[in-house]
C-alpha cells in the first residue's frame, strides 16, 4: 500500500512519506529544480567536499557530449559552462546520428584514485543509427577529460536492441558491478517508446561483475528484473546501493519517458544478484507537482539522490534525500 503526506506547499520544502507493510516512514526532502537547463539522466558522485553530477547530451548544445555540474552543499548547483567530460568519441560511435548521441553517463572511482565513466552512445556496428551501446572511458580527474577504453563498446547486444543506462556499484566486500538496461524497445513494434504494440519486447536490467579496474568483465551478466504489464513498455535507468543491514536496493524507472507515466520505482533483494521484488513508484507525476520524474541515481552513501523531471522545454535536475529500512524507501 502506498501513501503520501505533503508537509509544505513549495517543492523545495516538500517531504514525501512512502510506506507499505508495517514500517514507520521517515521524512526526507525533495528539492528543485536545482538545474533548470536540460540536464537529463543525472548521475552523482562525491569527491572530497564536492558533489558532481553528469548528464545526457543537452538538447540546446549538441557539441557537448556529457554535461557536468557541481555543488559544495548538495543544494546550490552550478553547471560547468562549456565543459565536456567526454570530448572525443571512439571509433565504434556513429557521430553522424541524429538520434541523440550520448546518454546517461555514470562515474565511479577506482581504488587507485582514477575514475571510470560509463555512457551510452549510438553504435555504427548495427541498427543504422538507431541502436545505442554502452562504452567505458577513464580519467585521472573526476571532471575528465575521459578517454575511451579500447576500440569497442563495453556491452553491445545489438541483436537484443543494444544497451543503455549503465551504472557502477561497489559492494561492501569491494566487489564491483555494473548494472545496465538491454534496450529492447529500440527493436519494438511501435507505440509508446516503440514498445507499446504487441508483442512487447523485454527490456531487462542486467548485472555484470567487473574487476577492480571497472572495465574487465568477470563472468557473464545476470538478469535482475524486466518489464511486465505494470511497467508499461520499459524498465530502465538502474542504480544500485546496499544498506547497512544488507538489503540491496535497485532503483529504476518504468513506463515511457515521453509520457506523464514515467516514474522512479525500486526493488529489493538480499543479494546483488537477486531475486529482486519490485516496489513503487517512489516518485511519479503529481508527487510534489513533478511531471514525469525518472532517471534517478543514488550515491553510495544511501542518502543522496538525483533525478530529472520535465520542466519547460527540457528535463531539469532535482535532488532528494532518502532513507531506507528493510523494504521501505522514503524520500
Amino acid at each position: 500500500m502506498l501513501g503520501f503526506i505533503i508537509t509544505a506547499a513549495s517543492l523545495s520544502s516538500l517531504s514525501l512519506l512512502f510506506s507499505h507493510a508495517s514500517a514507520i516512514p521517515v521524512k526526507r526532502a525533495v528539492s528543485g529544480p536545482v538545474v533548470i537547463a536540460d540536464f537529463p539522466d543525472p548521475s552523482i558522485i562525491k569527491i572530497q567536499d564536492t558533489w558532481y553530477a553528469f548528464a545526457t547530451q543537452p538538447n540546446f548544445n549538441g557539441n557537448i557530449h556529457i554535461q557536468i555540474a557541481s555543488s559544495k552543499d548538495f543544494s546550490a548547483w552550478t553547471v560547468m559552462s562549456g565543459a565536456d567530460a567526454l570530448p572525443n568519441m571512439p571509433s565504434w560511435v556513429n557521430t553522424t546520428s541524429g538520434n541523440g548521441l550520448t546518454w546517461a553517463p555514470d562515474v565511479t572511482q577506482r581504488d587507485d584514485g582514477s575514475f571510470v565513466m560509463y555512457y551510452s552512445a549510438v553504435t555504427n556496428t548495427a541498427g543504422e543509427g538507431q541502436l545505442h551501446c554502452v562504452g567505458a572511458a577513464t580519467a585521472s580527474s573526476v571532471t575528465g577529460p575521459y578517454a575511451a577504453v579500447g576500440n569497442g563498446p563495453f556491452v553491445c547486444p545489438t541483436d537484443q536492441g543494444g544497451a543503455i543506462d549503465a551504472s557502477g556499484f561497489r559492494d561492501q566486500d569491494r566487489t564491483r558491478y555494473v548494472v545496465y538496461k538491454v534496450d529492447g524497445n529500440a527493436i519494438g513494434h511501435g507505440g509508446s517508446c516503440n514498445n507499446g504494440v504487441a508483442p512487447i519486447v523485454p527490456t531487462p536490467i542486467m548485472l555484470q561483475q567487473v574487476a577492480e579496474d571497472g572495465v574487465t568483465k568477470v563472468g557473464g551478466p545476470t538478469q535482475l528484473l524486466t518489464n511486465d504489464a505494470s511497467d508499461g513498455p520499459v524498465v530502465e535507468a538502474p542504480s544500485m546501493m546496499r544498506s547497512p543491514d544488507g538489503t540491496y536496493y535497485l532503483f529504476f524507472s518504468s513506463n515511457c519517458y515521453t509520457t506523464p507515466d514515467y516514474d522512479v520505482a525500486y526493488a529489493t533483494a538480499s543479494s546483488p544478484t537477486g531475486p529482486f521484488t519490485k516496489y513503487g513508484p517512489l516518485l511519479k507525476t503529481g508527487t510534489y507537482n513533478l511531471n514525469g520524474p525518472g532517471g534517478a541515481d543514488v550515491d553510495q552513501d544511501g542518502r543522496h539522490m538525483l533525478f530529472h523531471a520535465n520542466y519547460g522545454s527540457g528535463r531539469a535536475m532535482y535532488t532528494a534525500e532518502i532513507a531506507v529500512s528493510g523494504n521501505l524507501v522514503t524520500a
